[in-house]
């Protein structure tokens, strides 16, 4: 995440910084509901509803309670606890208003960052659930969530954006090994897209898997969710800069042109590989893109954004179509091939086209060896992830179960888990 230069409270910051948090809420409720809810059949649309709201509301609770002090905080530093969490001096959001963290936002008030964060951490359990889509109850998606959202969100988030994070790419000038992730590339896509592909293992297909057809039920509302996640997109990327300044402006930029980018480079190779364009594979396209760009959008240039975007799209659409039904697992909508996949690449990318006369913070992580302490931060995230998701699971499935009953799979969920209908039939 990266500091702004602006050296005082500035009330343009704010505001832009603001709009950019209700920006990210718009990605989880409607836009994540519509692009998930449009791809699911019709009687488990309200089930992912549902648990994009829910896990919106839990994980802005979550944040306010003790989120943004255990990654943010400061108090913890140099002790064994300190490598994991920040501190507990936030609690509650104690000490936060309108004077600004000059750790991390010296341009905007500290409670401006607390919220735009927030919404970082309420999204990224969200996009778990399309993994396990269908088949996995909403008691066990909260559990589970719950659990996750501390155990590896928190951790991930505070050694890469913390103060006192191992892996703090500018906020931390001692860290050994730095890392960079401009707007959540390691954080929020690696982390989600590595925990869903464990996750739906776990949890196993859905009834009927491979033996007859799961096809979205309205591609309508998944057209409409991707407009309302591109748009919210900005607000993800732009707002990180954590200013209305000239690397908010090139976020902007990088996020378009890689977005567009993927979108057309998924529909070429599907083309080629399929022989038809389809709206689904745009849509994912345009999604993976995003995802993929996240990482870099203030620190590269927009030839090199429409490098990444151009990865993104090719590969993510190989992982969609090849990888995973050469290994047979049921990630229902895709959460590991376009997040985990794209994040990873993201990531990846970021080290190797990093431009410091994009970004001239850039260059003290450059200065720092940054592709080593990427490539391991990125291995910490996915060995976090993936550990915590297997143990999390565990624990889940030992005391309240992790799955629908047959009955109230077949069903569908709205009904057994909600007592409702998303369409009713007179």
């Amino acid at each position: 995440m990266l500091i702004s230069a602006t050296p005082a409270p500035s009330t343009g910051d704010n505001v832009w910084v603001l709009v950019s948090t209700a920006l990210v809420l718009m990605m989880c409720i409607p836009g994540l509901f519509l692009f998930y809810g449009g791809l699911v059949r019709g009687k488990n649309v309200l089930s992912i509803a549902a648990q994009c709201l829910a896990l919106t509301a839990m994980g802005v609770l979550m944040w306010w309670g003790f989120g943004y002090s255990l990654v943010f905080g400061k108090s913890y530093a140099g002790s064994l606890v300190g490598h994991i969490f920040g501190g507990g001096e936030h609690f509650g959001f104690a000490g936060l208003g309108f004077t600004p963290e000059a750790a991390y936002a010296p341009g905007i008030s500290s409670a401006t960052f607390a919220l735009f964060q927030a919404m970082f951490a309420a999204i990224t359990p969200a996009l778990i659930i399309g993994a396990v889509a269908e088949r996995m109850k909403f008691s066990a998606v909260m559990l589970f969530s719950f659990l996750w959202t501390i155990l590896v969100y928190y951790p991930i988030a505070h050694a890469v954006w913390g103060a006192t994070g191992d892996f703090s790419g500018i906020a931390n000038a001692d860290a050994v090994f730095k890392a960079a992730d401009f707007a959540g590339g390691i954080v929020v896509h690696m982390t989600s897209g590595w925990s869903a592909l464990l996750l739906c293992i776990l949890v196993g297909p859905r009834a009927g898997f491979g033996k007859r057809p799961m096809t979205p039920h309205s591609m309508v509302l998944c057209v409409i969710g991707t407009g309302l996640l591109w748009a919210g997109w900005y607000g993800f990327n732009a707002g990180s800069a954590l200013a209305a300044d000239g690397i908010a402006i090139q976020a902007f930029m990088t996020t378009t042109l890689g977005a567009a980018t993927a979108t057309l480079a998924w529909a070429v190779v599907e083309k080629l590989h399929r022989g038809k364009i389809s709206v689904l594979g745009l849509c994912s396209g345009a999604i993976a893109g995003l995802a993929t760009v996240t990482n870099a959008a203030g620190f590269v240039s927009g030839g090199s954004a429409v490098l990444i975007g151009l990865l993104a799209g090719v590969v993510s659409y190989w992982a969609c179509s090849v990888l995973k039904p050469k290994f047979g697992y049921d990630d229902a909508l895709d959460t590991f091939g376009v997040h985990g996949i794209g994040g990873t690449i993201g990531a990846l990318a970021t080290a190797l086209l990093m431009n410091a006369q994009v970004n001239p913070a850039g260059g003290t992580l450059i200065s720092k060896g940054l592709l080593k302490g990427q490539l391991l931060a990125m291995l910490l995230c996915i060995t976090v992830s993936l550990i915590m998701t297997w143990l999390i699971a565990k624990v889940v499935a030992a005391t309240i179960g992790l799955r629908a009953s047959e009955e109230g799979e077949a069903q569908g969920l709205d009904i057994s888990d909600h007592g409702e209908e998303g369409y009713y039939h007179n």
